[in-house]
């Protein structure tokens, strides 16, 4: 990893945790923020106050260049985008905006700084493989299948990342990471998150579906160091214009992620609600993460309990962020957001 380091998508979840490392490495680090949100993964990792922010759209590529150029920028690790479902469900236009010119805007950006940069990552997903029959899911499958608007978008990124890759041979590489949980996700519309925080209360999460969908679930340290394997890597054949599984193979269903969160909190009597009413989104995904172990020598670390531990014990020592507190000061009232998967 070279820097100065340009961490676009900083004020989420895994791109405050980012910026955060590349800060604790010593690295300077530039952020670009759009909108100044109350939960901003900016103040939670508290990296506002230790890294240089440019305030504008990732969409703005005249913008991209100039911080690009000013900064000196060695290092990109592109995040920014509509990151939940549901939102990109109700607002397709601005998911596919952000999500796919987004990305060629920064790319056309690197490509006018003469190869000065010298690791690219783009965050895809493994939504962008859409619902495949065979599973786990592998790199080398063709084509991706995405159908709903997130995972199309994460897609068609991922898709413009490596072709720029091998027409202009820009050193890309393209993460396609599991379902990533840990502390200080701000997002409560997502089910780690909500089922943390009612462990951390006390009461009972919503579960969307009927428990049943299975997913990937991947520690957000584990997530961080395959981030810094693959940019140190960047320039490597092998890596270079390459996508990369992130996860750790092993499928779980919600309910049993939600029961072993609850016994991880130190609640385990507590039942959750399941609603049964979850639409678009896919049933069964996990992935086959061989090429990157095989290439890179990359193994997650934290077993699913201790993660589930680590989160619900910061949710709970952090209820003041996500918890209106009544004049007695005990919380008042539910949380905002109904949880999802």
């Amino acid at each position: 990893m070279i820097g100065p380091i340009l961490v676009t998508g900083a004020s989420g979840f895994i791109g405050s945790h980012l910026a955060r490392s590349c800060v604790d490495l010593g690295h300077r680090v530039v952020v670009i923020e759009r909108d100044a949100t109350k939960l901003s993964g900016l103040d939670i990792q508290g990296v506002r106050g230790k890294s240089d922010i440019v305030h504008g759209d990732v969409t703005d590529q005249a913008l991209l260049t100039r911080t690009l150029v000013e900064y000196d920028i060695r290092t990109v690790y592109h995040l920014a985008a509509q990151a939940l479902v549901g939102v990109a469900n109700r607002s397709a236009a601005s998911t596919m905006d952000t999500n796919v010119r987004g990305t060629w805007a920064l790319l056309e950006a690197c490509r006018a700084m003469d190869r000065r940069i010298r690791a690219i990552v783009v965050a895809s997903s493994d939504k962008a493989y859409g619902d495949q029959e065979q599973l786990p899911y592998c790199e080398d499958m063709s084509p991706l299948d995405a159908v709903y608007p997130y995972d199309v978008s994460k897609a068609c990124a991922d898709l413009i990342a490596r072709s720029y890759a091998r027409t202009y041979r820009l050193p890309v590489v393209v993460t396609r990471c599991a379902n990533v949980y840990g502390p200080g996700d701000p997002n409560l519309s997502r089910l780690v998150p909500e089922v943390a925080l009612a462990a951390a209360r006390g009461v009972a999460p919503v579960i969307r579906s009927d428990g049943s969908p299975e997913r990937d679930y991947l520690y957000i340290d584990d997530c961080l160091r395959a981030y810094h394997l693959l940019a140190d890597s960047a320039t490597k054949e092998g890596v270079r214009g390459e996508a990369f599984n992130v996860g750790t193979g092993v499928p779980i269903s919600v309910m049993k992620l939600v029961v072993t969160a609850l016994e991880a909190g130190g609640r385990p009597e507590i039942e959750p609600v399941i609603k049964g009413q979850a639409t678009n989104e896919i049933d069964r995904q996990y992935l086959d993460c061989a090429k990157i172990q095989a290439r890179l020598g990359y193994t997650p670390e934290w077993a699913l309990e201790e993660g589930l531990r680590a989160t619900v014990r910061w949710y709970a020592d952090h209820l003041d962020l996500f918890v209106p507190r009544g004049p007695n000061g005990e919380p008042s009232g539910e949380a905002d957001e109904e949880g999802s998967e």
